[in-house]
């Protein structure tokens, strides 16, 4: 409905802003990834450890570590990297599950299954992590096929200037976001997020899940070597997914802050509500 004021007018235009195969490929990818991240975080507690290079066992020295020690004569779960060790009593490396207090790294909230099975959590992971693999395969061949990347994704030249991108920057922190035609277009800051996820970030994650397999190693036995070894892998593989977490976190934050309905709206129904001033004569 148009709203009248003594010298603008603001109209409501709904804009189509989602193909179908991109909404179906989004939500497809809501569910893989946080299935993807809870059983991943109960394979990750079998050995709550990250080394760099070939080879890593207890006696090796980690540069990432959550577990539970005595201090003081209590049990106390701790967050250790490098030479910083941080409490964490209570959520990392010693939670409370079904009544008793236990040792493990992430707690039985935030895995899958809850309860500590290696071979469960690697069957959830394995599965969903193929069908995570070819939904994305399928959102690349049709964004490639419709021109979704180039046209909607791939910052223009103007847009990667210094100064156009601290615009944006001072834009985001004081939550001024863009109304009318702007608002029809990703800004720079979007373009430059969601290309180094689908280019660099989600690649790597696959990859260095693919290098820990024994059957791609069998199949492809230099992979492992890209990336250092099989603990350089796994531990590159833990720091991709925890990239792609804060992504997520700062992604639904945005959409939050910026209009929840109307974001929500357009990824499932594709129509995206725009919102323009026109001058009146009145």
């Amino acid at each position: 409905m148009p709203q009248l004021s003594s010298h603008r007018r603001q109209t409501v235009q709904l804009v189509a802003r989602h193909s179908v195969t991109t909404r179906l490929t989004h939500w497809v990818n809501v569910l893989c990834l946080s299935l993807l991240l809870f059983s991943g975080l109960q394979i990750f507690n079998a050995y709550p450890r990250l080394h760099w290079g070939q080879a890593g066992a207890n006696a090796d020295p980690a540069f990432l570590e959550i577990g539970a020690k005595q201090r003081d004569g209590e049990p106390q779960g701790y967050l250790e990297v490098g030479t910083l060790s941080i409490p964490t009593t209570g959520v990392l490396g010693l939670s409370t599950h079904e009544g008793t207090s236990r040792q493990r790294a992430f707690p039985a909230w935030l895995t899958l299954p809850s309860y500590q099975d290696l071979a469960a959590g690697r069957r959830w992971h394995f599965f969903f992590a193929w069908v995570f693999v070819i939904n994305g395969l399928v959102y690349l061949i049709h964004s490639l096929a419709s021109g979704h990347l180039r046209r909607d994704l791939l910052p223009q030249r103007h847009q990667l200037g210094l100064r156009h991108l601290w615009q944006e920057i001072v834009d985001h922190a004081r939550l001024r976001f863009p109304s009318g035609e702007a608002a029809k277009h990703y800004n720079a800051l979007q373009k430059l997020a969601y290309i180094a996820v689908i280019v660099l970030l989600l690649p790597t994650m696959v990859l260095t899940g693919l290098s820990m397999s024994p059957g791609i190693n069998a199949a492809l036995p230099h992979l492992i070597d890209v990336f250092g070894g099989r603990q350089s892998a796994r531990s590159i593989h833990f720091i991709t997914a925890t990239l792609l977490v804060l992504f997520v976190i700062v992604h639904v934050a945005m959409v939050v802050l910026s209009g929840p309905w109307n974001n929500l709206r357009s990824m499932v129904s594709g129509r995206y509500a725009i919102r323009f001033e026109e001058p009146t004569d009145e």
